[in-house]
């Protein structure tokens, strides 16, 4: 076991009444669950994510925590939160990372892996 890691699972859902595919937005829910896997009570204090639709068209945002939170992470704890994309094809993908500092003062990066955003009738 690595002394600082998290573990990071995502579940996406495509949100049909927030779409307007006419207009080329294609809006998803993306609810992630943050596990500390490790040995060292950290807090998550920022993060990056890279969405990417369809058309190579990319998004970056950064910004300090999640949802407005900075949580803190016993070993074991979990954080989960939903939140939102939006992109201009029915198909795309998202993956990032966060940025986290645990208690003794040591800086760490949590890779997201990357996730597929699907749409309805999108995947055969």
């Amino acid at each position: 076991m690595n002394q600082y890691e998290f573990t990071v699972t995502v579940r996406q859902q495509y949100l049909p009444e927030e779409s307007e595919p006419g207009h080329h937005q294609f809006t998803f829910a993306y609810t992630i669950t943050i596990r500390n896997t490790g040995e060292t009570l950290a807090q998550l204090i920022s993060r990056h994510w890279i969405i990417t639709d369809s058309d190579d068209r990319v998004q970056e945002i950064n910004g300090l925590g999640v949802i407005g939170h900075q949580p803190f992470l016993k070993p074991g704890a979990q954080f989960e939160y939903t939140s939102w994309a939006m992109i201009a094809t029915p198909v795309g993908t998202m993956r990032g990372e966060y940025f986290c500092l645990a208690e003794d003062g040591t800086r760490f990066e949590v890779l997201i892996p990357e996730f597929a955003l699907t749409g309805p009738r999108t995947l055969h």
